[in-house]
């Protein structure tokens, strides 16, 4: 467990963190939400030891790991994909070299009785069950398999680091954090540089995660499918809620609502109270009831209502010029990159007013389509046009880095604004959330998520009736994505988005087109019905291969055989979760006691007692846990 106590930490004169009091369990999903700003990025550096808070404590077992991603870095490495993967495992060398040594000595001590012999047991248990959880025999297999999950190749694992893109090289520092395996998993933005499928993968490798997991996320999906447990940091305090995002939603308004009844109660009340004391102030016969009032109005503590955010982005798309019935047609379609051919052979028509998501792996084309459609790429093969009085509309995924770095918020958009829009720049940009002292800032001061609405405020200053969208929520914050799927939905041009964001998409889009093994394929529907149908494809294949008939040569012992082991897992991977219902429950147990103790104030004999029990209870059933995990991985 990771205990947080007391924590402060100031920036600019405010108070990030207010002597703030936590724990994380060792089993724990949670989720960090709060505004931008608010401090979650501050805080996992604190977890991880990258940065120091100015009071408080960060208490954590001896012996337990901790490990960090970032939203951005910076990769040096100089080799392979795969060799880079298995750098991972420095730690599993040490704990080798480490067991080779605690055998050795073991063997040479005589003193069986001496509490020394008896650590040098326990640590050599400890580090013999580590490895086995990291699985020690298996290094190349499993840094493959994550690999793979994260979206590379086979062909991918021989080629330098270096030449990938900076999205592509996060994914392997994620691969790294993965293999580590550390005790307690801390995730910035982890979706940030993943496709659909591959953030799909994470999802299900988080929720099979041993260790505890803490991320930050604008993923609505993705923190509804990982956490059971929501922190939010709102004006240096933390707010704690045993449920997923969007129950937290529900709860948090719930909560603030509560507060202003509050409020107003306690202003009615305080109104009375002074109403009566100017009445009586000079009546000699109330005086000891106005001096009471008086005091009261002293003690009484003022009501607080947690700070929200009521800045946000509003705008909508100006009205769709019209165009052709047709707005574009390709045949035979394709695009190549010397030898790498992404796509061929491509036939689809696009008719006025649909709106249509392309997804898909990174790298399969859905980008290069996009950049072919608004004329960026012209050396393809095959034939491709646009329709009658098409105006395009484009957000590049790169969109931000594309402005201008030198020139102001203000010079940006009055670079393209023309006629009657010259005057009204300043309000286009107030609602982009830019203020009179933003509009004179230069680009390059930025954080991405104003460079990503200055790009949308570009993008509104020519009527389109043909939006090409690459990415366009990429650092956008929850309340932003809602106001943009908003605008886009009353949107009444064609419509393309390329998107990994699951909530984003779902109910966008009327039709996908699914970028895959160089080809290009069409479905019906929106993208959560894509992916129900993807989700049935897999199990009724999984199932044809499971109900294949077995080889003649394995024979019908072997078979058995592998009938029992398969009851055998199942019995022992429900025995894994019986355990961690158990060790969950201890925790929550312990975690209310100590927040009881966290206050100083002297507890009875018995509490102390019954506090210790729970302890050793938590400490047998992680033990029993961890021989189910080893057992059921075997």
């Amino acid at each position: 467990m990771i205990s947080v106590n007391n924590l402060s930490v100031q920036f600019t004169g405010t108070n990030l963190f207010d002597h703030v009091t936590f724990n994380i369990g060792d089993h724990d999903r949670i989720g960090l939400v709060g505004m931008n700003g608010a401090g979650k990025s501050t805080l996992l550096k604190i977890l991880c030891g990258w940065q120091e808070p100015e009071s408080g404590t960060i208490v954590m077992a001896a012996g337990q790991t901790v490990g960090y991603l970032p939203q951005e870095m910076v990769p040096d490495s100089i080799g392979t994909v795969l060799e880079e993967a298995l750098t991972a495992f420095d730690q599993l060398d040490n704990l080798e070299k480490e067991q080779e040594r605690l055998t050795a000595e073991i063997a040479d001590r005589t003193d069986y009785d001496s509490p020394e012999y008896t650590r040098l047991l326990e640590r050599h248990n400890e580090v013999t069950e580590h490895l086995a959880m990291l699985g020690g025999g298996r290094r190349q297999e499993q840094a493959e398999k994550v690999l793979l999950g994260l979206g590379f190749r086979h062909s991918d694992f021989g080629r330098p680091v270096s030449v990938f893109s900076g999205g592509w090289q996060m994914r392997v520092e994620l691969a790294k954090l993965l293999l580590r395996h550390p005790d307690f998993l801390l995730l910035d933005e982890p979706t940030n540089h993943l496709d659909i499928v591959s953030i799909q993968w994470l999802e299900n490798y988080l929720a099979a995660y041993s260790g505890a997991v803490v991320l930050v996320s604008h993923d609505r999906t993705f923190l509804d499918n990982i956490t059971r447990r929501t922190i939010e940091i709102t004006a240096g305090r933390i707010y704690d809620y045993k449920c997923p995002y969007s129950e937290y939603v529900v709860q948090m308004q719930e909560r603030r609502a509560s507060q202003m009844a509050q409020l107003t109660n306690q202003q009615r009340q305080v109104a009375q109270i002074e109403a009566f004391i100017e009445r009586f102030r000079y009546k000699a016969t109330k005086s000891k009831q106005v001096q009471s009032r008086i005091k009261m109005l002293e003690r009484m503590e003022t009501i607080k209502v947690d700070e929200v955010s009521t800045e946000s982005i509003h705008f909508q798309f100006p009205p769709a010029p019209h165009s052709g019935k047709i707005v574009i047609e390709a045949q035979h379609l394709g695009k190549a990159y010397g030898d790498n051919q992404v796509f061929d052979g491509v036939d689809f028509t696009l008719t006025a007013g649909r709106k249509v998501a392309f997804v898909g792996r990174n790298g399969e084309g859905k980008s290069t389509m996009a950049k072919i459609i608004v004329g960026d790429i012209n050396d393809f093969s095959g034939t491709f046009r646009l329709g009658a009085g098409v105006a395009l509309g484009y957000y590049a995924q790169n969109q931000a880095a594309m402005l201008n770095l030198e020139k102001t918020v203000f010079e940006t958009i009055d670079d393209i604004a023309q006629g009657d829009i010259r005057p009204k720049i300043r309000n286009i940009l107030g609602s982009f959330l830019f203020s009179d002292d933003d509009i004179d800032k230069k680009v390059k001061v930025l954080s991405g998520g104003e460079k990503a609405r200055l790009a949308l405020a570009k993008l509104l200053l020519t009527p389109s009736n043909l939006l090409v969208l690459d990415e366009p929520t990429n650092h956008l914050d929850m309340n932003s994505k809602d106001i943009l799927k908003n605008a886009l939905l009353q949107y009444s041009g064609t419509l393309i988005v390329v998107s990994h964001d699951r909530d984003f998409l779902s109910g966008l889009t009327d039709e996908l087109y699914e970028f895959r093994d160089g080809a290009v394929h069409e479905f019906k529907g929106d993208i959560m019905e894509f992916l129900e149908a993807q989700n049935a494809q897999e199990a009724q294949s999984n199932q044809a291969v499971q109900s294949a008939p077995k080889a003649p040569t394995a024979g019908k012992a072997a078979y058995e055989q592998s009938k029992e082991r398969e009851r055998e897992r199942r019995k022992l991977q429900n025995v894994v979760k019986q355990k961690e219902q158990e060790i969950e429950a201890l925790e929550a147990e312990i975690a209310s006691r100590d927040e009881i103790l966290a206050t100083g104030a002297a507890q009875s004999a018995d509490f102390y007692k019954t506090y210790q029990s729970l302890k050793d209870q938590l400490e047998k059933k992680m033990g029993e846990w961890e021989e189910a995990v080893i057992a059921a991985e075997e």
